[in-house]
C-alpha cells in the first residue's frame, strides 16, 4: 500500500516539535499541585521521496508522567498536494486540512513511550499548521516533573510499537491495513469476523521457520471498492493507486492465509513474487476478474480447501478460478525468472471451484512446470466460453499431474471438453503443454462436451508425451473419453 523508494532518506525534513498542552492544574485550599498528566509531542519525517510524491509520518512522544488516553493530529497541505493513503491512524479530510486520529491499538501512549503513524503524499507540499490534541506546534514543552505521593513508579514501557508480538487482534479496516504494513516473521494475524473495507496488501516477508498467517472465520470479509488512482506500467504496490484486489500479497512469502473470505473486488487474492504461499480455506467469490492468482514466479505454493464462485462479473474472458502463472504476452510485466513467470509447483488441492466461474476454473499457464491438481471439484455451470473458455482446467504448462478430480457441466454455459491442454509457443523455448498426466478424474459432460480429456496436439508432444489413465471415467459425452490412446 506504499511505495519503498530508492530515493529512502531517514532524515527529518521538519526539526520543529509538536507540544500539546495536557496539563491539568487542581486548584484547592491547601495550595496549588499539579496532576500527573500526558504530555505529547510529534515529530514529522519523510521516509521516502519518488518522482510525484514521497512518503512520510509523525512520531509521537510522551514526555509526561501519565499516559495518553488518545491523540488526534492534524495540519495542512497546500493546494496540489494530497494524503494517498495512511496507516495506523484513522483519517478525515476537509478540503486541504487532514486529521488523523489513532488507530485502536496505538492510541495509550506510556511516559517515555511512543507512537506513529504513516502516509504517502501525492504532490511535493510539506504538512503546515501541525496541531497534536489542538495544541499548536511551538516547540517543545517541558518535560513534566510533577512530584507524586505514591510509593509505585510509572511503567517502565519505552515504547508502544505498531501491530507487535507474536499474535495481533484486529478488527478494522485501519487495523488491519497496520497489521499488514508492519507484519513480522513468526506473526499471527487474526481477523475478527466483520466487514473489512479498503485497499489491502503486504510486501512483509515471512521465513521458512517463521511464516506470517493471517486468519479469520468465514464471516470476516475483505472487500475493495478501487480501484482508483493512476495504475504504474506493470502493477506493484505503488502511492496514489488502489489495484483493486482484495488482498495482495507483493514480494512477501511464506504466508499462509486461512478461513476468511474475499468478495466485490477487481481480483480476488493476487501472490505476486511470493513463493511459499499458502492459501487454505478461504472463500473467494463475487469479483470483476479472477478468484485467486499465482503471478510473478510465486513457486511451491498451495491452494487448498477453498471455495471460489462467481468470477468475471465484469470481464468474463479473465474470470478464470484459479490462475497459474501468466500468458507469455504478459511476461514483459510478469517474467521476472529469466524473463519468464515460473509458478513452478504449485499445487490445487481439494477445492470447490464453480458454479458461475465466467473463464476456466483453473488456467494453467505456459512456462510453469511440475504442479498438482488433485481432489477438486469443478461445477462448470456459468463458464462464458470468451477468450477461449469452455473446459474446467487448460493446460499449457508441462509436467502437470491432474488426478482424483470430479468435474460436471449443466446449463446455462459454453461447454467444449472437461480438460484441454495447449501447445503455445514461447521465447525461451519450452514444451508447452506437454508432459502431463491425467489420473483417476470423474466427468460429466452433461451431454454437451465432446471429450472428457482432450489433447490438441499429440506431434508436438512427441519427446514429453501427455498420458490419460484408464483410470479416468466420464458420462454423457458426444465423443468419449479422450481422442488419443488411453494408457493402461
Amino acid at each position: 500500500m506504499f511505495r519503498r523508494s530508492p530515493l529512502r532518506r531517514a532524515a527529518f525534513l521538519s526539526g520543529a516539535t509538536v507540544s500539546a498542552a495536557a496539563v491539568a492544574v487542581a486548584l484547592t485550599g491547601g495550595g496549588p499541585a499539579q496532576a500527573a498528566a500526558a504530555n505529547l509531542s510529534t515529530t514529522f519525517a519523510q521516509t521516502s521521496v519518488w518522482n510525484g510524491g514521497y512518503g512520510a509520518g509523525y512520531t509521537i512522544a510522551n514526555r509526561g508522567d501519565a499516559a495518553s488516553t488518545g491523540w488526534t493530529v492534524e495540519f495542512d497541505l497546500p493546494a496540489g498536494t494530497s494524503v494517498s493513503s495512511s496507516w495506523s491512524s484513522v483519517k478525515t479530510q476537509t478540503g486541504q486540512h487532514y486529521k488523523f486520529t489513532n488507530a485502536g491499538f496505538n492510541g495509550v501512549i506510556k511516559p517515555g513511550a511512543t507512537a506513529d503513524f504513516g502516509f504517502n503524499v501525492s504532490g511535493a507540499g510539506l504538512p503546515a499548521g501541525c496541531t497534536v490534541n489542538g495544541a499548536a506546534c511551538a516547540g517543545g514543552g517541558p518535560v513534566t516533573t510533577t512530584p507524586t505521593t505514591t510509593t509505585t513508579p510509572p511503567p517502565a514501557t519505552t515504547t508502544t510499537p505498531p501491530p507487535s508480538g507474536d499474535t495481533v487482534n484486529v478488527s478494522t479496516a485501519a487495523q488491519l491495513q497496520a497489521a499488514l504494513a508492519n507484519a513480522a516473521p513468526g506473526q499471527a494475524i487474526k481477523l475478527a469476523a466483520g466487514t473489512y473495507r479498503g485497499s489491502f496488501v503486504t510486501t512483509k516477508a515471512g521465513t521458512s521457520a517463521k511464516p506470517i498467517t493471517l486468519s479469520g472465520p468465514s464471516n470476516a470479509i475483505l472487500i475493495n471498492d478501487g480501484p482508483s488512482g493512476d495504475a504504474p506500467d506493470c502493477p506493484v504496490p505503488t502511492a496514489g493507486w488502489d489495484s483493486g484486489y482484495g488482498l495482495w500479497l507483493s514480494s512477501a512469502p511464506y504466508w499462509t492465509l486461512s478461513g476468511f473470505t474475499v468478495q466485490e473486488s477487481k481480483k480476488g487474492i493476487v501472490v505476486d513474487n511470493s513463493p511459499h504461499t499458502v492459501i487454505d480455506g478461504v472463500t473467494v467469490n463475487h469479483v470483476d476478474e479472477e478468484a485467486v492468482h499465482f503471478r510473478r514466479s510465486s513457486a511451491d505454493s498451495v491452494l487448498k480447501n477453498s471455495t471460489i464462485t462467481y468470477t468475471g462479473l465484469v470481464q468474463p474472458g479473465y474470470g478464470e478460478g484459479v490462475y497459474l502463472g501468466s500468458a507469455n504476452s504478459n511476461w514483459a510485466c510478469h517474467g521476472n525468472s529469466g524473463g519468464v513467470d515460473r509458478g513452478d509447483r504449485i499445487q490445487v488441492l481439494d477445492n470447490h471451484i464453480g458454479p458461475f466461474i465466467a473463464a476456466e476454473p483453473i488456467d494453467v499457464k505456459e512456462g510453469t512446470t511440475g504442479g498438482l491438481i488433485r481432489g477438486n471439484t469443478f461445477d462448470g455451470r456459468g463458464i462464458s466460453g470468451e477468450n477461449s473458455a469452455d473446459s474446467w482446467i487448460d493446460v499449457k504448462g508441462i509436467g502437470y499431474t491432474i488426478e482424483n478430480n470430479t468435474g460436471t457441466f449443466a446449463p446455462p454455459g459454453v461447454f467444449a471438453n472437461g480438460y484441454e491442454n495447449h501447445n503455445t509457443s514461447t521465447s525461451p523455448s519450452f514444451d508447452n503443454g506437454c508432459g502431463n498426466v491425467w489420473r483417476g478424474n470423474k466427468s460429466d459432460l452433461g451431454g454437451v462436451g465432446a471429450y472428457a480429456i482432450k489433447i490438441s496436439s499429440v506431434s508436438k508432444c512427441a519427446a514429453n508425451p501427455n498420458v490419460v489413465y484408464a483410470s479416468n471415467t466420464v458420462t454423457n459425452a458426444t465423443s468419449g473419453l479422450t481422442n488419443i490412446p488411453v494408457t493402461p
